[in-house]
């Protein structure tokens, strides 16, 4: 079994600053952002599941930071390996920069 912690903490800290940030914050594409996290992290674990791959909907900037959460845990379920996680991490902290959050 992977350990999929390094991920799911990533997650749960970008999640905690969008939740935290103000909404002229988000506004300003740190929920735009989060979204394309989120997209991108659900369809790797719908291609993982051997699912086609859907496009998660924009829920709007207030749900951003639950979106990515699902997405990411949905992941940590089907991740076949640690550098898969290590690369998941890597997305994660890169999209959070780009954030500013």
């Amino acid at each position: 079994m992977v350990d999929t912690t390094p991920l799911t903490r990533a997650v749960d800290h970008f999640a905690d600053r969008l939740r935290a940030a103000p909404q002229s914050r988000l506004q300003r594409g740190a929920a735009a952002e989060a979204l394309g996290l989120a997209r991108e992290l659900a369809r790797r674990a719908q291609v993982l599941e051997g699912m086609e791959p859907r496009v998660m909907p924009d829920a709007g900037m207030f749900a951003a930071a639950d979106q990515i959460t699902v997405a990411a845990h949905d992941l940590a379920v089907v991740i076949p390996s640690g550098a898969d996680v290590e690369d998941a991490v890597r997305l994660v902290e890169e999209a959070q920069k780009r954030a500013g959050v």
